[in-house]
């Protein structure tokens, strides 16, 4: 009882000490009281000083007192300094630290708040500072203190070997080399773990990461943020001598998570002091790898001034990348799995931020995302990916989580690897809001694909080119694609071709761009293995003639306009419903009131990628190009070649009336696409300038040789089982009957200053 008498005693005195600091005068900054009170013993918790400091007394000390603010700030730095240079022995000065820590990540947001303050710790010399005296910036001075701080012996790490406290170093002497956190990348010692030093990690970085977070108070345009965040300059530059420690503790402390436990259910018995910490450290890892935009005149294949990424772009050990893989696989598939006792796991929801942390690592160590790709385990990021693309296609607030996922699915597709390892058979492990089938990580990919175009909401429609890049760039490594998957794919064939859609917005028909392409793909180099693709192409055949079809005069084409309307992309309801998997749930739109999510705008998909020739080798084009002559089957004759070659998808067809093009991307998120149809009417010469270019040869060739053998087989055998039919297919060939196989096309993701951009508004 007397101590909890104790407790409110000081938060009373706390509270007269925050309403003398608004008072109109100055306090003096010799009056230690007043700063004594601000930082004592009796406040336990970060929130215990947002309760007793509310934003509205902050705003008025900022307006009001703002002499009183600046000493306040100076005062607590001070105090942290101090820690340091006496190497925080006691645990008074170990719990004032902490509570400055608290004290500053309360004060911080409401000085970045305002335009006037945001120089303030870089800038403002302490009030009644001499001549002559140490002229480091605050902001400098703090970082560098966190720093010394969080490689303290017996606050934040343990004592190395059987060193008293007293015997260690002076903490501005002390090699942190020696006290990373945990065991892993660099570091192959096995330190001993201390609840409290986790809580004492926890405080230190939040205020580090509310620092960093000055971002968020800027406005989202490159302008703003050129110079880059000189928190996170400091933190990952040489001034900071523990940049190295740092990032491999931060880097351990994450991967070497296993929130699973050795005993069912012991969460619920004993707290995890581990879970906040790694949490904590994701976010200050992932906002720290961010990399500053290029100026004008930069070489951007240097070093990167970042040693973050400069450390991270070095790793190179196979043992260090299984160790980061295996622990991001771990962390990923952690909510999804399901065991044999309902909650008997510790589930963990840092998803986004370790989709981050992955982008990062493969985009700037080329040699990991290849470790990665080599085996199977690629699948275990993928599945999750999914199943988060799949659950948040619905809800307008996660539309920053679809993006991220498919981003990593765009940078892992330009590799080879990537479209290989797709093939390898799926057993549900994850229950999925998809039909139920039989097939390979390809057709998963394809049916989640397939749901998000046709159920997913408005906002999701700049991100079809990239979906489909995706799929064009797996499409000639797919050995078999399932019928569910088949069906799928030329459902989305069959929506986007329609007239009214090709007619509504001057890129629409890029879209069916990237699917002939991708059919191209699969026909020439992995025809004997689709036989489900090529039965079900053959039964919805009129699709194809319809497209190549396409009427150009000006009566037919406003009919077909005329029909534009808000109709989803879904599947005729003749078809019996696709059952979803067993405890699956449904997709759910965001809760009523959620704010949705701000984000900047893509860069169109020819500003993301770049095309890379990936050209089968030459004997296997000998085989695909064996004589027309030699073969016994030619009877029908070829069909004309299409005028014009064929235009890549993405790329601007009538330049002249897709000026801004991105514009048009920026209204199609709108819900009501009116105001677009009024501004842009097709013309028959805008529809012949991409439908004679359109790559429908392989496709039509195909066609014209399979149908006449199929319905012939059909009439003879009296076939109504479209198992023989499969049969057939299975074993025929079209060697020597289509066109010159094209070269395989790979768009590769290249960094631009866009996506980067994306990036950090997406993180903050």
């Amino acid at each position: 009882l007397q101590s909890t008498m104790g407790n409110s005693d000081s938060k009373i005195s706390f509270q007269r000490a925050v309403e003398q600091l608004g008072s109109p005068g100055p306090v003096e900054a010799g009056d230690v009281a007043v700063w004594d009170q601000l930082c004592q013993e009796s406040l336990t918790s970060i929130q215990d000083v947002f309760s007793l400091l509310p934003a509205e007394e902050i705003r008025k000390l900022r307006e009001d007192s703002p002499t009183n603010l600046s000493t306040l700030c100076y005062k607590i730095v001070e105090k942290l300094t101090k820690s340091v240079e006496s190497s925080c022995r006691t645990s008074a000065e170990q719990q004032t630290v902490l509570n400055s820590c608290r004290l500053l990540t309360r004060l911080i947001p409401y000085i970045f708040e305002d335009p006037d303050w945001r120089s303030f710790f870089w800038s403002k010399p302490e009030p009644g500072m001499k001549e002559g005296a140490d002229q480091t910036p605050l902001g400098k001075s703090m970082m560098l203190a966190i720093c010394d701080l969080l490689f303290c012996p017996e606050f934040t790490v343990s004592s190395a070997g059987n060193r008293s406290r007293d015997e260690v170093d002076e903490l501005i002497n002390l090699d942190s080399c020696e006290y990373i956190w945990e065991k892993g990348v660099g570091f192959a010692q096995t330190p001993s773990q201390t609840p409290q030093h986790h809580h004492n990690r926890v405080e230190l970085l939040r205020l580090i990461l509310t620092c960093c977070s000055e971002s968020i108070y800027l406005p989202p345009t490159n302008e703003a943020h050129i110079g880059g965040n000189k928190w996170v300059h400091l933190f990952t530059s040489p001034e900071n001598r523990h940049a190295l420690p740092l990032f491999t503790s931060l880097i351990n402390t994450v991967c070497g998570y296993d929130p699973a436990g050795v005993l069912p259910y012991n969460h619920l018995i004993w707290a995890d002091s581990k879970e906040n910490l790694v949490e904590m450290a994701l976010q200050v890892l992932v906002v720290t790898l961010d990399q500053d935009l290029p100026m004008d005149g930069d070489n951007p294949d240097g070093p990167p001034d970042n040693l973050f990424l400069n450390y991270l772009s070095r790793i190179h050990r196979e043992e260090d990348f299984q160790f980061m893989l295996s622990g991001i696989t771990r962390l990923l598939m952690n909510p999804l799995v399901q065991t044999y006792l309902p909650g008997s796991q510790r589930k963990v929801h840092f998803h986004q931020e370790l989709l981050i942390f992955f982008w990062k690592l493969c985009e700037h160590n080329r040699k990991f995302m290849f470790h990665v790709l080599k085996s199977s385990d690629v699948l275990e990021i993928i599945v999750p990916i999914l199943h988060h693309l799949n659950d948040a296609r619905a809800d307008h607030s996660r539309v920053g989580l679809m993006h991220i996922g498919v981003f990593i699915l765009l940078l892992l597709s330009g590799e080879r690897n990537f479209g290989v390892r797709l093939n390898k058979p799926y057993t549900a492990t994850v229950p999925m809001d998809i039909p139920v089938f039989s097939g390979s990580h390809a057709d998963l990919l394809i049916i989640v694909f397939h749901k998000i175009i046709t159920t997913g909401h408005q906002r999701l429609q700049p991100l079809f080119d990239c979906l489909l890049t995706i799929l064009c760039n797996i499409s000639p490594y797919l050995k078999s694609m399932s019928m569910t998957a088949a069906c799928k794919l030329i459902h989305l064939v069959e929506a986007f071709s329609t007239p009214w859609f090709l007619m509504s917005n001057q890129t629409n028909h890029n879209l069916v761009f990237f699917l002939l392409e991708m059919l191209n793909n699969i026909i020439q180099y992995q025809f004997d293995g689709n036989y489900n693709l090529v039965y079900t192409m053959i039964r919805k055949r009129t699709v194809f003639h319809q497209l190549a079809n396409l009427p150009t005069d000006c009566s037919t084409m406003q009919k077909n306009a005329s029909k534009k309307s808000k109709k989803p992309l879904t599947r005729k309801s003749s078809q019996i419903e696709d059952e979803s998997m067993e405890g699956s749930q449904p997709a759910r739109p965001a809760e009523p009131g959620t704010l949705k999510a701000s984000l900047m705008k893509l860069p169109r998909i020819e500003n993301l990628t770049e095309d890379v020739s990936a050209h089968p080798s030459k004997k296997l084009m000998d085989q695909l190009t064996q004589s027309l002559a030699s073969n016994s089957l030619e009877s029908g004759k070829p069909i004309a070649a299409v005028a014009g070659s064929p235009v890549q998808p993405g790329a601007d067809v009538g330049r002249g009336e897709a000026a801004g093009s991105e514009k048009v991307e920026e209204n199609e998120k709108k819900d009501d696409s009116s105001s677009t149809a009024d501004k842009w009417v097709p013309t028959p010469e805008w529809i012949s300038s991409w439908k004679n270019k359109m790559p429908l040869q392989t496709v039509m060739r195909m066609l014209q040789v399979l149908v006449p053998q199929v319905e012939k087989m059909c009439i003879d055998k009296g076939l109504t089982d479209e198992s023989e039919i499969l049969r057939f297919l299975q074993n025929g060939t079209l060697v020597g009957l289509l066109p010159v196989p094209h070269p395989i096309l790979i768009r590769r993701y290249q960094a631009n200053p866009g996506t980067a951009m994306w990036f950090r508004t997406y993180m903050w």
